[in-house]
């Protein structure tokens, strides 16, 4: 009975809502896919209302699998929408990637992460797997072929982002641990300790990192990693006062 009353009486988290006026948009992981890239940004500007204050959220992952890696990363660094926020969030590919440009050992890692489509994508050729000396040589050649711009972009790329009742990281949180307090290894790699939490982070967490065929919608989390280098399905979460809905570009679908 106490169970039963205690229940009745615990306080339920707030619905995740947005102020008034206040559209937020955010987009999953693109991994090199830049033709679906350019579809979506084109019906997400097509669905936004001008009068409202209008914030797009990349939630990172730009880099690596698919092969349009360098072609992404301009269009994301450069995108520039009058009168919109534009809020660029880190993944753990690109993480990945500065790793390699400091420590060429890091490779291996990288590798499995997609590492070969990127180079290819900058114009340079990936090294041989068993070959220390090749691997050393493409971090130097990838060290002249990453433009200044392109470094800067990922140097300033922001880990986490909060608006309203929404918490915005590429991989999640660690449960137990309170927003403000999260590490940059978790928020970037963080899985199945997030993914099978019930726990109530405070806000809706809007990440990525771990592809599902369609959005995933929780009441503590949304996943809008929708494998879009496979898949040929890019997806954005719109979240709109307390409305939630999701727009998607795809391809062979």
């Amino acid at each position: 009975m106490w169970t039963r009353l205690t229940s009745l009486f615990k306080p339920q988290p707030a619905e995740p809502k947005l102020a008034p006026g206040v559209t937020v948009y955010a987009i999953g992981d693109i991994h090199g896919r830049a033709d679906l890239l350019e579809d979506l940004l084109g019906k997400i500007q097509a669905d936004a209302a001008p009068e409202n204050e209008n914030t797009l959220i990349f939630v990172g992952d730009y880099i690596d699998r698919g092969p349009h890696s360098a072609a992404v990363v301009e269009r994301v660094s450069a995108l520039d929408w009058p009168g919109w926020t534009i809020i660029r969030l880190k993944g753990n590919h690109e993480q990945a990637l500065l790793d390699f440009l400091s420590n060429p050992e890091t490779y291996q890692q990288w590798r499995n992460f997609g590492a070969p489509e990127t180079l290819w994508s900058y114009g340079v050729k990936p090294p041989s797997f068993s070959n220390a000396a090749s691997i050393y040589e493409a971090q130097e050649a990838f060290r002249v072929a990453f433009p200044r711009h392109h470094l800067a972009f990922f140097m300033d790329l922001k880990e986490s982002y909060s608006v309203g009742g929404y918490f915005f990281a590429h991989a999640g949180v660690r449960p137990g641990i309170a927003l403000e307090r999260q590490v940059a290894g978790d928020l970037l790699w963080i899985r199945d300790e997030f993914l099978l939490s019930e726990e109530d982070f405070g806000k809706v967490v809007v990440h990525g990192h771990s592809p599902s065929e369609r959005p995933i919608r929780r009441s503590n989390r949304i996943g809008i990693d929708t494998g879009a280098y496979v898949t040929n399905v890019l997806t954005a979460v719109k979240l709109s006062g307390d409305a939630v809905s999701f727009l998607s570009a795809s391809i062979g679908q």
